[in-house]
């Protein structure tokens, strides 16, 4: 399987419904065909040294092959979102990996 995880730093002055545009549209995602697990949330209420629970929301997203990440990657949901939302947020730090 291939793993796509994606942590999102929203803009910190964002108003309630730019907020509510961006979880619309990342939540559009799960609907691409090749996604065959989607989650997307926010950092959970752990506490140790090794964690980074500095970002706003984290996407996860699995797909049988490489090959269906990178028809994910194209697909016009996904261009879609990133056109109308790149603006509400600051940082972008993506995991990809392939499973053992």
């Amino acid at each position: 399987m291939f793993v796509h995880v994606v942590n999102f730093w929203l803009k910190k002055d964002l108003t309630d419904a730019e907020r509510q545009q961006f979880l619309t549209g990342v939540k559009t995602l799960g609907t691409i065909d090749t996604c065959t697990t989607f989650n997307v949330g926010t950092p959970a209420k752990t506490d140790r040294p090794v964690i980074d629970n500095s970002y706003d929301y984290c996407l996860l997203t699995i797909f049988n092959d490489i090959e269906g990440h990178d028809v994910y990657q194209e697909a016009p949901i996904h261009l879609k979102f990133i056109d109308e939302c790149k603006h509400l947020w600051e940082k972008v730090l993506i995991y990809d990996s392939e499973t053992i």
